[in-house]
């Protein structure tokens, strides 16, 4: 008989990892408080960047090596279950206005004092950065050119998700609350108690009533159909106060935000925040003036002090949180971390700094 997994929380985390189970035979059980679309999810609310380069301004380096190792998981999982999922490995540009080179200055030196491998980063001219952008020729003086970094539809890969699953006949309880995850069971309300041979909490800060140290870090982002702007790939404007990102999707759609707010206000994006982040697309480019507002959208992700992800482990139960804005990035090379322990019961060679065993 094959061995059974009982997962909660079917964000970006639980979806794979179910995947990846199901694959692999176990009978795989997901419960939410979501639908199955996840549009209360962070996942659907996040850019979808993969930036293992760009995170190394602030994050520690084993975030940017399990980012490397998930680049080439990503295109396998693409090519596998996103064939119709928007999404392009093409790089990604930093650039600062003259009166921000000095944070611009202070990324590179960050980066490649921290990069394990070479040509990380790339400064370029205004030349180059013309041919990479050629819509912002002549409106920057120099840039950061991050070669291997991508970005992927993050609603659309959720979408394809759900479909694989079903697919695969998961059982999928939606809407559907977790009270409690304990070894080898999942506990939903009323005292409802569900029973596998491991049970896995990715419920982010769902879980906060048994990880009493996450806390929320609020991501804001609008997005906007902006037909004079076209743009290939993710461009960063450093601001004294924290990166303005801006993604595009495809038909002139474009994603603008900011990376983290130490907040876990849940609440709508602030007319303060709608001012900066409209104000600093327009200085990227002018044709965001005609930009049509589509949608504001603001989250908090689940994070542990020192920012660093967790797979939390006892017997019959694992805890796989503290994603911090790096979800997307990371979320491969620890579906295969905890793929390994579910199916070993030893971590898996890298794995070591994240992986800690708990008394449950």
């Amino acid at each position: 008989m094959s061995a059974s997994l009982g997962i909660a929380g079917a964000g970006l985390a639980g979806r794979l990892l179910g995947l990846e189970m199901a694959e692999r035979g176990w009978q795989v059980t997901l419960f939410d408080q979501d639908t199955p679309d996840g549009i209360h999810s962070t996942t659907y609310a996040g850019a979808g960047m993969l930036a293992p380069g760009c995170e190394l301004e602030k994050a520690e380096t084993d975030i940017a090596r399990y980012g490397l190792q998930s680049l080439p998981l990503w295109k396998a999982l693409l090519a596998r279950y996103g064939r119709s999922v928007y999404h392009a490995f093409t790089g990604s540009l930093v650039v600062a206005h003259p009166q921000d080179q000095r944070e611009l200055q202070q990324l590179q030196r960050k980066v490649e004092q921290r990069a394990t491998t070479p040509d990380v980063v790339q400064t370029v001219t205004a030349d180059a950065l013309a041919k990479l952008e050629p819509s912002l020729a002549n409106r920057f003086r120099t840039g950061l050119y991050f070669p291997v970094e991508a970005h992927i539809d993050n609603r659309a890969w959720l979408a394809a998700l759900r479909e694989a699953l079903v697919a695969r006949h998961v059982t999928w309880h939606a809407s559907s609350p977790v009270e409690r995850v304990e070894p080898h069971r999942v506990i939903t309300p009323q005292g409802a108690s569900h029973t596998f041979d491991w049970a896995v909490d990715c419920r982010g800060l769902g879980a906060r009533t048994q990880l009493s140290t996450l806390r929320g870090v609020r991501g804001e982002l609008l997005y906007l159909h902006a037909p004079e702007v076209s743009l290939n790939r993710p461009v960063r404007l450093m601001h004294p106060r924290y990166p303005i990102y801006i993604v595009p999707r495809p038909d002139n759609v474009y994603l603008v935000g900011a990376t983290a707010i130490e907040s876990d206000d849940l609440g709508a994006v602030t007319v303060r925040s709608v001012l900066e982040l409209l104000s600093a697309a327009y200085s990227v480019h002018s044709g965001f003036a005609e930009a049509r507002v589509l949608e504001t959208v603001a989250h908090c992700r689940p994070a542990f002090p020192d920012n660093k992800p967790r797979l939390l482990y006892a017997d019959g139960v694992m805890h796989i949180n503290g994603l911090y804005r790096h979800g997307f990035l990371i979320a491969p090379a620890l579906i295969q971390f905890a793929r390994h322990f579910l199916e070993t019961g030893t971590p898996m060679d890298g794995a070591e700094p994240i992986m800690e065993a708990y008394a449950a």
